[in-house]
């Protein structure tokens, strides 16, 4: 189809379309109704008649509140889980893998690589080390290998660099691509065309026809002329078709366009310069036809390309083994991959072909070289892709074959793990995949068999339950010399290095390296390398436990391989190429220091130290001392002058982190030997005076952190002339926008002020104005390390100059529009007024302060309401009654915000009459709480628990201030309200309300009936199965009250009928209750019905009977001996229980007994329990209850029998337990 009939069907195409357009169209008399389109008009008709037309405005705050929505911040945590995210733990559960808590630095322990075993040197001795041990020279020549090549690499990219910067510069010599060279080629060859005729020019042979880009796709099965083939190729030439050259006279394909225009030859060409230029389109890919490989109907007089037809060679079949060039053809339509592996198969043999002897004369001189005969056998290397085209299958291979199924094959469910193995994990199938081997282990060897069962436990200590780990645990421990180290080592390590590993896994897996270790001893000395690769991430870890877990490991393995070992594995990683191998090398020395002792490391330190090959080697080193310094604290002083010594060359490194890495190392010295030891810094402090003079940025930052670390440690004379000299420095970088450097100079700055010697006047002058200018901005309170070190130097400052002239300067940023300023201004006058009181705040900037706290607490939107809280309160406690003129409008502040809409604004109110009701106090503002207090009563129905827990906290604080008498609601009004809410479970509200009813059953059970008590007790059964302890504890309390309040009779029956619940710690709170009410009501009111509940033949109510003895006599102390006589006998039979925990905790009623009564004259009845002390079973908790009850029955009357009798146990082993009774000597156990 040509151009004009496109363009042709394209119009009528384009005019049919508007056409149909316009039935869709309506057009509008717009001189009768307006210009105004359709979407002004009403599309719909409402159905009810109450639609407003004039509710525009409130469309849209209806719809906010149609669809009210959970805040963003909620949002945020919710988990987004990918295709490659399991969600299974749970909805909004954080995810437990440790890689999904680390950032990019701490990830780089994965590409740590566990290095091949070391050579023990102590071991082997003499022996010469065996080849496959790495000794410390290979560890060393890896090393320098490593540091060669990434200097290389530098090198490589350094110059690359510069040669991209010199090309940029050399705009002129701008390297031609083909595009620019053909337009180039195109604007020289016409300029060349009018200088020169075409008469002009030499005959020369017509060249011959090339193939154009966009010729017929040529046939299968078509060989070219040579002459044509002899043209350089094209990328963009006719799709390549293996076994055929492109010929410009090709008869075209089965899809090909009939009568398309061939190439022209050159003889039919018009002469150049006497064409007439006619317009003639350029020919498009798209003209043709695609010629489909394998479905093109071959044309009349093409050669047959299949072995179905009978022609002149015929080929293989389609779908064998190996199949040939035309079958790959016939094979259907070609994809973009087989069509780019063709194409790369062409280029590949082209590049490859044989050279012949001419073009290899062309490439050497003729003179100086020999043709040699290849040898007889020689056989040239034959490439697969060639093999693929050059070896035709023949047609009798047979076709694909189904392989065997393998049964033992994993598809989606997993395979049960054999013999009781806890779930495997599909990540652990790389590492325990072997257990679902069904193959009998009598088969394997023993190192297999061995393996085989290290595995096994340590699948159960990673995914068992508590009792299959435990066990596995201790057969680990216990066998860990059996097992050997390298077993063990080679199978945990690998663990420790999983990409899936979990907080829980890696605590497990480090606590069975922690018990090997004690085991395994001077075995483990070839593996400390591999134990450090897998433990120093631990050492920079944000978990705090993870870290003392690593430094807790690499100590155990000092001590067991000893400190050559250590330094012999780490001293390759000291200069490694990373830096973060570099970080945790030096934490891991630091940590072998603490172990071993300083001294043992200072020679390697100092050599260390002062390396002139490489300055990681220094850094690392100075780094070493840093570490030590920050873990070992004060304990360094002994060593200081020896530190300092070390690191001291390296203020005047030439490398820039060495410089900076000494100056911070001096800081944390002078931090951990504060305030001594600044005799050993004498020798520095030159060269960081002369450093803070000349240096600037992080070198700077560092030097200055280093001077204001040590000014505290100097006398009050030289602190004051260090202080005056460094401060105008300080002063200068107050202005740096460098965040780093800020939190330097804060905290120098802060050091400086709080050194002796420095004068308050000198700081009102020369240093605030300054410091408020630059660093009491906005922008300060946005990022929490610059709000928190800002806050902690300006209270610094405060206790030097006094309060008036810090909060005069910030009182009015109270009003400040944004809010975290706010907030850090209010953090700053809570502190420093909580520190130095207000009796330096005059009149007006009372005034000031108070008008600021009450707007700043109002506008608080955030929900961080602490500060506000804290700092309101510490306000109005310092004023104290100078705030009675503001009270009036502070409790109407309050009293609005109560009935506020918003929870957070009506729990922020409570939150304020609970801080602020003692202060009421002392301005006589008794009728105002009262008000208050009727105004929480009418707020109880509150339906947020938080509110409601706040709202219980105000009313404690009013009913503790004003009294029962004059509270207002009345005492009887108010506890009959309180009851249902003991009922909510929310922790808040159960303990502000618990703690409210044991204020007024303390000091005002006398206002409400006994009725009204029995049924709180009830309820306060259910309060001793809460989560928190302070609530039960608060309970059991009250428990004391009530029954003082209305006698314990009662109180002891419902206390007594709980004991039977199943509940261990219902129970257990049961028996503090009873023991409380005991101590309140006095024993003889308790013991009779406590005694005669023994008789009750359920084993947890007299196991309850004998816990609450046990707490009783440990409550009432010296009373006990009034008592001790009348439990002997019930003690007598609970010593004899064939029940263990019986016997434990009537052994542990004994010791508190006998702790009572000591020296009071009752140590016959202790003798006799004495002879009681007897076990038929032993156990580690009984042991102890009975080994406590002797030692408390040591008084030094009885001293010496008692001690002759513990001796004569110590001589006996313990006999078997016989089937009665054993005899009433002491022959309780075996004291070691």
């Amino acid at each position: 189809m040509e151009d004009d009939e496109i363009a042709k069907t394209q119009e009528e195409r384009k005019r049919m379309q508007q056409e149909i357009a316009t039935l869709d169209s309506v057009t509008y008399d717009r001189d009768l109704y307006g210009g105004t389109e359709r979407d002004a008009y009403v599309t719909s008709i409402p159905v009810n008649d109450e639609d407003d037309a004039n509710n525009d405005a409130m469309n849209s705050e209806v719809v906010r509140k149609l669809s009210y929505t959970a805040p963003k911040n909620v949002y945020d945590n919710l988990p987004r889980g990918g295709a490659d995210e399991d969600n299974s733990s749970g909805f909004l559960n954080p995810s437990r893998k440790i890689i999904d808590r680390e950032d990019d630095y701490r990830r780089r322990r994965l590409n740590r690589v566990l290095s091949p075993d070391r050579h023990d040197a102590f071991a082997a001795g003499e022996k010469t080390p065996d080849p496959s041990v790495r000794t410390y020279a290979d560890a060393m020549r890896q090393q320098a290998l490593e540091r060669e090549e990434e200097e290389t690499l530098k090198a490589i990219a350094k110059k690359k660099k510069e040669e991209e910067e010199a090309a940029k510069a050399d705009g002129g010599n701008k390297r031609r691509n083909r595009w620019d060279q053909s337009q180039d080629g195109d604007a020289a060859a016409a300029k060349k065309a009018k200088a020169t005729s075409d008469w002009d020019l030499p005959d020369a042979p017509a060249p011959a026809p090339g193939i154009g880009r966009w010729d017929a796709t040529p046939t299968p099965g078509r060989i070219s002329d040579a002459s044509l083939s002899a043209g350089r190729r094209n990328r963009w030439d006719e799709t390549p078709t293996p076994g055929r050259s492109a010929d410009a006279d090709a008869t075209p394909a089965g899809g090909a366009t009939p009568g398309a225009t061939p190439a022209g030859m050159a003889w039919d060409a018009t002469p150049k310069g006497l064409a007439t230029p006619t317009p003639k389109r350029q020919r498009s890919r798209w003209d043709e036809t695609p010629a489909t490989m394998g479905s093109a109907t071959p044309m009349a007089g093409a050669t047959p390309a299949a072995a179905y037809t009978p022609g002149v060679t015929p080929v293989g079949a389609i779908d064998v083994a190996t199949p040939t060039p035309s079958a790959i053809n016939l094979r259907g339509a070609i994809t973009p991959e087989q069509y780019n592996l063709l194409r790369w198969e062409k280029d590949i043999e082209e590049r490859n072909r044989p050279l012949t002897d001419e073009e290899l004369d062309t490439m050497f001189p003729l003179e100086g070289y020999k043709i040699l005969d290849p040898p007889a056998s020689y056989v040239p290397i034959r490439t697969p892709a060639r093999k693929l085209l050059a070896t035709p299958t023949p047609l009798g291979t047979p076709l694909y074959q189904i392989p065997e199924e393998n049964r033992g094959q994993q598809f989606d469910v997993p395979k049960e793990a054999p013999g009781g193995l806890p779930f495997m994990k599909p990540e652990d199938y790389q590492y325990f995949g072997a257990l679902l081997n069904e193959d009998e282990e009598e088969e394997l060897s023993p190192d297999e068999q061995k393996e085989r069962k290290i595995m096994k436990l340590l699948l159960k200590v990673k995914n068992g339950t508590p009792p299959q780990r435990k066990t596995a645990l201790r057969q680990l421990t216990d066998k860990a010399r059996e097992f050997g180290a390298g077993p063990l080592f080679n199978r945990i390590l690998p663990l420790l290095m999983q990409p899936t590993l979990e907080d829980q896994e890696r605590h497990l897996l480090v606590k069975v390296i922690d018990r090997v270790l004690y085991k395994l001893d001077e075995l483990v000395r070839p593996y400390v390398h591999k134990i450090l690769v897998v433990i120093e991430p631990l050492l920079i870890d944000e978990d705090y436990y993870a870290r003392v877990e690593g430094r807790e490991i690499i100590s155990n393995l000092s001590k067991a391989a000893g400190l050559a070992t250590m330094i012999a594995a780490m001293r390759p990683d000291i200069d490694n190429i990373d830096e973060y191998v570099r970080n945790t090398t030096a934490r891991a020395f630091s940590v072998v220091a603490s172990a071993l002792g300083i001294p043992a490391l200072l020679p390697f330190l100092k050599a260390v130290c002062q390396s002139k090959k490489s300055w990681q080697a220094r850094h690392t080193g100075i780094k070493i001392v840093q570490q030590i310094a920050i873990l070992i604290g004060c304990a360094v002083l002994p060593h200081l002058r020896s530190l300092v010594e070390i690191i001291e060359h390296g203020l005047n490194d030439e490398n820039q982190k060495v410089r900076t890495i000494t100056a911070l190392s001096l800081a944390a010295l002078a931090e951990a030997a504060a305030p001594y030891g600044i005799e050993s810094f004498d020798s520095v402090l030159k060269p960081l005076w002369k450093g803070i003079r000349s240096h600037r940025g992080k070198v700077l930052a560092a030097f200055l952190k280093a001077i204001g670390f040590i000014i505290p440690l100097m006398d009050a004379i030289y602190a004051s002339y260090y202080t005056k000299e460094v401060m105008v420095i300080l002063i200068r970088e107050f202005q740096s926008p460098d965040e780093e450097m800020k939190k330097i100079v804060l905290k120098v700055v802060k050091q400086c002020v709080s050194t002796e010697g420095v004068e308050a006047d000198y700081i009102r002058s020369d240093i605030l104005p300054e410091f408020f200018r630059n660093f009491w901005v906005r922008r300060m309170a946005l990022d929490r390390r610059n709000y928190k070190q800002l806050v902690e130097t300006t209270v610094e400052i405060a206790n030097k100059v006094g309060v008036a002239d810090i909060v005069g300067r910030i009182v009015e940023d109270l009003k400040d529009e944004s809010e975290p300023y706010r907030r850090m201004v209010m953090e700053t006058i809570e502190k420093v007024v909580a520190n130095l009181g207000a009796s330096d705040i005059d009149a007006r900037l009372e005034e000031l302060l108070i008008d600021g706290i009450l707007y700043a607490f109002q506008e608080q939107t955030s929900d961080d309401a602490n500060v506000m809280l804290n700092g309101f309160g510490a306000v109005v406690n310092s004023l104290g009654q100078r705030v009675k003129p503001y009270l009036p409008q502070i409790c109407g502040t309050i009293k609005w915000r109560l009935n506020n809409k918003s929870a957070k604004v009506r729990q922020q109110a409570a939150d304020l009459i609970s801080r602020i009701a003692v202060v009421m106090k002392q301005c006589q503002e008794e009728q105002l709480m009262g008000h208050l207090g009727v105004v929480l009563y009418e707020y109880l129905g509150e339906e947020y628990p938080e509110v409601l827990g706040s709202i219980l906290g105000a009313l404690k604080a009013i009913v503790n201030v004003i009294g029962m008498t004059k509270m207002t609601p009345p005492i009887k009004d108010l506890l009959p309200r309180l009851t249902p809410i003991l009922k909510n479970r929310h922790e808040k509200v159960q303990e502000n309300c618990i703690d409210l009813v044991g204020r007024i059953a303390d000091r005002g059970a006398e206002f409400v009936p006994a009725r009204e008590w029995m049924r709180i007790c009830f309820e306060l059964l259910e309060m001793l199965k809460a989560h928190k302890k302070g609530i039960r504890r608060a309970t059991v309390n009250t428990f004391g009250y009530i029954a003082k309040a209305i006698g314990p009779q009662d109180v002891l029956a419902t206390l007594l009928n709980n004991l039977k619940v199943q509940e261990r710690q219902n129970r257990v709170c049961t028996t503090v209750a009873i023991a409380i009410v005991a101590e309140t009501c006095s024993p003889f009111t308790v013991l009779p019905a406590l005694m005669n509940e023994y008789r009750v033949p359920e084993l947890n109510v007299q196991n309850g009977v004998l816990k609450s003895l046990s707490f009783l006599f440990e409550y009432i102390g010296e009373m006990g001996k009034d008592y001790i006589y009348a439990v002997t006998p019930l003690l007598e039979d609970a010593l004899m229980d064939r029940d263990l925990v019986h016997r434990q905790t009537a052994a542990s009623a004994v010791k508190h007994m006998a702790l009572g009564v000591a020296g009071l004259g009752c140590e016959d009845a202790l003798i006799h329990l004495l002879n009681y002390l007897e076990s038929l079973r032993r156990s580690s908790n009984s042991l102890r209850s009975e080994t406590a009850a002797l030692e408390d029955q040591r008084d030094k009357d009885e001293a010496e029998k008692v001690n002759g009798n513990l001796k004569v146990l110590s001589d006996n082993p313990i006999p078997p337990p016989s089937n009665g009774k054993s005899s009433l000597v002491l022959t309780l156990m075996k004291v070691s």
